[in-house]
């Protein structure tokens, strides 16, 4: 089995590194797979207190693998099938997290990818770097996306998102509300590290007791939140356009 996912542990806080360059980081099964267990693997340990989420080769996520979606394959599964529970199972993960969540957003997060982005607690994305919801460009449903977007964010917001479809630049999703800091595509992972360093500085177990009394205010039962969509269109469908 492919290894797709990669740990960096620093100094009171870790990195987890989606790690598919070849493919843009896009999302498969066996890539989430992977990824919940790092979650889950991290969010054990007293000496963590924070999590980076970050793209190899300075790119975040350009969505599900819609080439190994359509062939039914997934070449970081046991089986080397495409198991579609395995994304929400992820998405689940996430939402239990009982550590502070950082996303470094270089260059895109498409899709899948944006659901990424708004999993997590702190975003600092690059002046160049861009978010996409597309899927209505390719008739499909938006189950993960439209959940994590209506638990931290408004209706319109999220109408303007996803109905459009289009590219939202950096600027305008700081000015939503939807990510923190805005700074130069080579300042990103420095800016994500040092606001890991700095929750790793406090006293033990601070952020954990802060971002679980944030977080209290969701539903208890994550199963709730996600629905399970019934769509297939994406099993014939084309890439998102810009």
């Amino acid at each position: 089995m492919m290894n797709l996912v990669q740990i960096e542990q620093h100094q009171g806080w870790a990195e987890i590194i989606l790690d598919r360059p070849a493919r843009r980081n896009a999302l498969t099964p066996g890539l989430a797979a992977q990824l919940t267990t790092a979650l889950e693997g991290l969010s054990r340990s007293a000496e963590v207190a924070a999590i980076v989420l970050r793209g190899a080769d300075h790119c975040f996520c350009s969505g599900i693998d819609l080439k190994a979606l359509q062939s039914n394959e997934d070449p970081g599964s046991e089986d080397g099938v495409w198991h579609q529970a395995s994304i929400r199972a992820l998405h689940l993960a996430l939402y239990r997290c009982p550590k502070p969540l950082i996303c470094a957003l270089e260059k895109y997060a498409i899709n899948a990818g944006a659901a990424l982005v708004f999993a997590c607690d702190l975003v600092v994305a690059g002046d160049s770097a861009f978010l996409q919801i597309g899927e209505i460009q390719q008739g499909s449903d938006i189950p993960i996306n439209a959940a994590w977007l209506r638990l931290k964010t408004s209706e319109q917001t999220l109408a303007r998102l996803a109905l459009l479809g289009d590219r939202v630049g950096a600027t305008e999703l700081a000015h939503i509300g939807l990510i923190q800091s805005v700074v130069p595509d080579d300042e990103v992972l420095t800016q994500a590290r040092v606001w890991a360093a700095r929750l790793a500085s406090f006293p033990v177990g601070a952020g954990d007791v802060i971002i679980n009394r944030i977080r209290s205010f969701r539903p208890m039962d994550p199963e709730t939140v996600f629905p399970v969509s019934t769509n297939n269109a994406l099993l014939t469908a084309a890439q998102v356009k810009s």
